[in-house]
């Protein structure tokens, strides 16, 4: 298992979300969000590499991957590391991922 370490910008991505969810959607769909994106964090431990590097290849950045969370339109940006992976982003399938991600570094 591999300890997928959040970036404080991903950590305010899904502070933000959550309440976004919340508030559109009252206490319950924020619940049911915010359990699916740990859900999915807990996957990427497991699997790093099960992420899809698609987002990554079409944005210029190698090894950059995404993994989806379960009936929400949006997905974790992750680099996978042999000691870590490195979460940089908590993005939504309706914002610019290209223009959001072009300052990201590969650390």
């Amino acid at each position: 298992m591999t300890r997928p370490i959040l970036r404080p910008q991903a950590e305010l991505d899904l502070i933000k979300r959550t309440r976004h969810y919340r508030r559109e959607g009252g206490d319950e769909l924020g619940e049911r969000f915010f359990d699916a994106a740990v859900s999915a964090l807990d996957a990427i431990s497991r699997m790093p590499g099960a992420g899809s590097p698609h987002a990554g290849e079409l944005c210029g950045i190698e090894g950059l991957r995404v993994r989806r969370i379960v009936n929400f339109p949006c997905g974790w940006f992750y680099f996978a590391h042999d000691d870590r992976v490195d979460v940089v982003r908590l993005l939504a399938d309706a914002q610019d991922i290209a223009i959001v991600l072009a300052d990201i570094e590969h650390q």
